[in-house]
C-alpha cells in the first residue's frame, strides 16, 4: 500500500492555492480539500501549505490536530464513521457497529490492514430523525438496518466507489411535521428583498426591532440590536456571518431549513448586510453537512443570476454583497461564535476573550453579525410581512415561533415549528410519544425534564432552547444518555480553559464509575461539586452547559445513581488488587495471602 506520489500532492495544493486563494484565513478549506482528496493530510501537503500561506508547520499541524475530520495518518479507502449520539445508540447503533466490524474481518477504531476501510465513531451527525446513520467518507448513509449493513459490507469487499453505491442510502428526508410562521412556504421570490430596497435598510431594522426577534440559538440575544451595534461601529469592512454549524446533539433543523428553504437564509443574510453596510458574508456550514455545498453553491448562483446577490443587487447601485461557504471539519466548539470566527480565519475553533465582542472585533477584528439559519430566515420573513405580523404569535418575552428537532422514543421524529409558549406536553402528543420518563430540551448542554415539568413552556422565559427535543421513554436507562453527553463533552472540549478542560474529563471519569457499581455517596457529591465549578468558573457556554445533564439527573432521577452505589463512604476508582492479577500469574500464586484484602487489618494503638 503506497502514499500518494509528492508530485502529485504539491500539483493538488497549488490547484487548491488557485482556487481558493492564498491567504492564510484559507488554510483549513486547503486542509479539507487535501484530506478529501487523499484521505489525510500528507507531510508534503503541510510544508507547502505553509510555505504558500506563510503560517509556520506548527500552526498547520496544529489545525489538523484540532479538527476530527483532519488527520495526519492514512485512513482507509472507506472511511466509515457511525454516529454515536445518544439516539443512535437506542436505535440500535452499537449492534450495527459490532455486524459491520465482524463482516469486515476488523476491530473498531482501526484502520484494516490493507488500508481499504477505517471504522470508528464520531459525534452526532445531524440524522437523529432517521438514524442510526453513518458517514462513508464524509457523506451521510441513513436508516440504517442489518440487511444494510449487510451490503455495505459487501460493496467495500468489491471497492465499489461511493457513486455506485444505492442512491436510497444517502437520502435524507426533510420530515417536517409541523409548520407555522416560518416553515409556511419556501418563497424564493426575493420579496423581502425588494421590500428593503423600496423602504431603505433602516425601515427594515424598524420591523427587525418591531418584531421582538431574538437570536434562535438559544441565548435569545436581540436581534435588532446586535444588528445596531454593527452598523454603529467605526467606519470599514463589515461582514455576516451565518453560524450553520448546528453541533448540538439531538439538533437537525439547520439541515432541512438549508436544504429546503435556502433561498430565505441567504435573503436573510443579504438584507442584514444592507442594513449593517456589509459587502462580505459566510456561511459556516459543519463538516456533517458537506453534501449541501453543490446544492448551496448552485443557491448563491442562481440568486447571483437574479441579481438578487453579487454587485448592484436588483439594480441599486453600491448594494453589493457575495456570500462563500465556508466548511467546518468536526469540532462541537465551533458552534460558539468567537470560535467560530476563529476557524472562519482559518485557525484552530478556541474560543476568544471577550469583550471585544463579534459585533465591535470579529473576522479580521473588524465589526460581524454572527446570527444563526433560524435568525435569518426569521428575519427575512419579518422584513416581508412586517414586526406586527410576526408577533402575532409567541409571548410577550418570546415573540414569533421556534423551530424543534424532535427525535428518541417517539412515533413521528421530525421537524416541528410552534408559537412560543407552547407546552412540551402538546410537542410529546404531536410526535406520538408514550410513556415518557425524560425529555432532554436543547441537546446535551440544555435541560432534562422529569414528567412532573412536561407543562413548561418552550419560550426564552421558561425554557429557552436551540432546537434539540430528545425522547426517552420508561423503558431507557437514563445513565446511558449521562454517560454518553459525559464523553462527548470531554471530547469537545477545545482545552482553552482549565475548568472545562479537567473538569469534563473529571465527570466523564466519575459517571463510568458509577455505571461500573463502584461509585459511593462521595463521588456523588464530587459530580456535584465539580459540576458546579464548572458552571461558575469555565470561560465559555460549552464549559458552563456540560455538567447540565448530571446536575438536573441528580436532582430529578437520583436512582439511576444510588441503585448503582458500591457503599455510602468512599470507593476507590484504581483496583489495585486487580492490577496484581498479572503478577500472580507470573508468580503461579492465587492463594489469600496473594491477594490484597477489600478491607486492611487494623491494630490499635499502632503507629501509622
Amino acid at each position: 500500500m503506497g502514499g500518494p506520489q509528492v508530485s502529485e500532492v504539491q500539483g493538488f495544493v497549488t490547484e487548491s492555492l488557485g482556487r481558493r486563494g492564498r491567504v492564510p484565513e484559507h488554510l483549513l478549506q486547503h486542509l479539507i480539500a487535501v484530506q478529501q482528496r487523499f484521505g489525510w493530510v500528507p507531510p508534503v501537503a503541510v510544508e507547502s501549505l505553509a510555505a504558500e500561506l506563510d503560517v509556520t508547520r506548527t500552526q498547520v499541524r496544529a489545525a489538523i490536530a484540532f479538527y476530527a475530520f483532519l488527520h495526519e495518518r492514512p485512513r482507509g479507502d472507506f472511511d466509515i464513521l457511525f454516529s454515536d449520539n445518544i439516539t443512535d445508540r437506542m436505535l440500535g447503533n452499537r449492534h450495527l457497529l459490532a455486524r459491520l466490524a465482524k463482516q469486515l474481518g476488523m476491530g473498531t477504531h482501526e484502520t484494516r490492514a490493507d488500508g481499504r476501510v477505517t471504522l470508528g465513531l464520531t459525534s452526532c451527525t445531524g440524522m437523529c430523525d432517521q438514524g442510526p446513520a453513518l458517514l462513508v467518507n464524509g457523506r451521510a448513509v441513513t436508516g440504517l438496518t442489518a440487511e444494510r449493513i449487510d451490503r455495505i459490507a459487501a460493496l467495500v469487499g468489491e471497492c465499489v466507489p461511493l457513486e455506485r453505491w444505492p442512491g436510497d442510502y444517502f437520502r435524507v428526508e426533510d420530515n417536517v411535521r409541523r409548520r407555522g410562521l416560518l416553515l409556511s412556504n419556501a418563497d424564493a421570490d426575493g420579496a423581502g428583498l425588494r421590500k428593503l430596497v423600496d423602504q431603505g435598510p433602516a425601515a427594515a431594522l424598524a420591523e427587525i426591532e418591531r418584531s421582538g426577534l431574538r437570536g434562535r440559538g438559544g441565548a435569545g440575544f436581540t436581534t435588532a440590536l446586535k444588528w445596531k451595534f454593527c452598523r454603529e461601529a467605526p467606519e470599514g469592512d463589515r461582514y455576516v456571518v451565518c453560524n450553520a454549524d448546528e453541533g448540538e446533539p439531538g439538533t437537525f433543523k439547520d439541515r432541512v431549513l438549508l436544504t429546503s428553504y435556502a433561498d430565505l437564509v441567504l435573503e436573510g443574510m443579504t438584507i442584514c448586510a444592507a442594513v449593517v453596510g456589509a459587502r462580505r458574508g459566510f456561511i459556516y456550514l459543519r463538516g456533517e453537512y458537506a453534501y449541501l455545498l453543490p446544492h448551496l453553491e448552485s443557491v448563491l448562483a442562481r440568486r447571483r443570476a437574479e441579481g438578487l446577490l453579487g454587485e448592484s443587487i436588483l439594480g441599486q447601485a453600491g448594494f453589493d454583497f457575495e456570500i462563500a461557504v465556508h466548511l467546518g471539519a468536526g469540532a462541537y466548539i465551533c458552534g460558539e461564535e468567537s470560535a467560530l470566527i476563529e476557524s472562519l480565519e482559518g485557525k484552530r475553533g478556541v474560543t476568544r476573550k471577550r469583550p471585544p465582542f463579534p459585533v465591535v472585533s470579529g473576522y479580521r477584528d473588524r465589526p460581524t453579525v454572527v446570527n444563526n439559519v433560524e435568525t435569518f430566515l426569521a428575519a427575512a420573513r419579518v422584513v416581508r410581512w412586517g414586526g406586527y405580523w410576526f408577533r402575532g404569535e409567541g409571548t410577550d418575552q418570546s415573540a414569533g415561533s421556534k423551530i424543534l428537532s424532535v427525535s428518541g422514543d417517539c412515533a413521528r421524529p421530525g421537524i416541528y415549528e410552534y408559537p412560543f409558549g407552547t407546552p412540551v406536553r402538546r410537542v410529546l402528543i404531536d410526535c406520538g410519544a408514550e410513556r415518557t420518563q425524560a425529555v432532554q430540551v436543547s441537546g446535551a448542554a440544555g435541560t432534562t425534564l422529569a414528567p412532573a415539568e412536561f407543562d413548561r413552556l418552550i419560550a426564552f422565559e421558561d425554557l429557552s432552547t436551540a432546537g434539540s427535543f430528545m425522547v426517552f421513554d420508561q423503558s431507557r436507562d437514563l445513565l446511558d444518555m449521562v454517560q454518553n453527553f459525559a464523553a462527548f463533552f470531554a471530547h469537545e472540549s477545545c482545552g482553552f480553559c482549565t475548568p472545562c478542560r479537567v473538569g469534563g474529563a473529571l465527570l466523564r471519569n466519575l459517571v463510568e464509575k458509577v455505571a461500573a457499581g463502584q461509585a459511593s455517596e462521595h463521588d456523588l457529591a464530587e459530580l456535584r461539586q465539580i459540576g458546579g465549578v464548572m458552571r461558575q468558573t469555565s470561560y465559555c457556554g460549552l464549559g458552563t452547559t456540560a455538567p447540565n445533564h448530571i446536575l438536573n439527573t441528580l436532582d430529578k432521577f437520583p436512582d439511576i445513581y444510588r441503585r448503582r452505589l458500591r457503599s455510602a463512604d468512599y470507593t476507590p476508582s484504581f483496583d489495585l488488587d486487580g492490577a496484581l492479577s498479572e503478577a500472580r500469574a507470573i508468580a503461579g500464586r492465587d492463594d489469600d495471602a496473594a491477594h490484597i484484602p477489600e478491607t486492611l487489618p487494623t491494630t490499635a494503638g499502632a503507629a501509622v
